[in-house]
């Protein structure tokens, strides 16, 4: 039995540590010796016996080891094959031909920085249509790169004309009034 010292109420659980009304710690009633520590000690410390001596004297010491007496394992070693593997052509270059070119037409209006990443489009993609041509076991992408050479064109050449349809309309006055 156990007896809380704040409100004198007895518990006659021996599990219960705490007060369930006000969570005082519970104290063991008529001095009962407890069932069980409420406090875990750790255990001592084990010594472990001093480690076996596994080269005793009279074992060959300095003497070559022998070869092993060529008895066969429970598994016997067969040849292995070589899986075929697929080799992916490099698509590098006409991948960022195409991502630089759908750049210029999408953000390259802000700040005219399609004047750089149409041209860096296009040259990306002409290297990447003759790496293609020349070994197209290598190298991939030729979708990529004309998408990328057309999408760079398309925006030089929107580009081109925004600037002359802007310069006619300064020239006539169209802006001015």
């Amino acid at each position: 039995m156990k007896r809380c010292p704040r409100c004198n109420k007895i518990y006659s659980d021996n599990d219960l540590n705490f007060c369930l009304d006000d969570g005082e710690l519970l104290q063991h009633y008529n001095e009962e010796e407890p069932t069980r520590p409420l406090r875990r000690d750790d255990p001592p410390t084990i010594v472990v016996d001093p480690p076996r001596v596994t080269d005793p004297i009279g074992w060959g010491a300095g003497q070559p080891i022998g070869q092993w007496q060529g008895q066969t394992g429970a598994y016997p070693q067969t040849q292995q094959q070589a899986y075929a593997m697929r080799i992916v052509p490099n698509q590098t270059l006409g991948v960022l031909s195409l991502c630089l070119g759908a750049a210029s037409l999408v953000v390259g209006w802000c700040c005219s920085n399609g004047l750089l990443l149409a041209p860096a489009a296009i040259v990306l993609g002409i290297i990447a249509l003759r790496q293609n041509k020349k070994d197209p076991q290598s190298y991939g992408g030729r979708g990529l790169a004309i998408g990328g050479i057309a999408a760079g064109s398309a925006f030089l050449v929107f580009y081109a004309l925004f600037v002359l349809i802007y310069g006619i309309a300064a020239l006539t006055g169209a802006l001015g009034n």
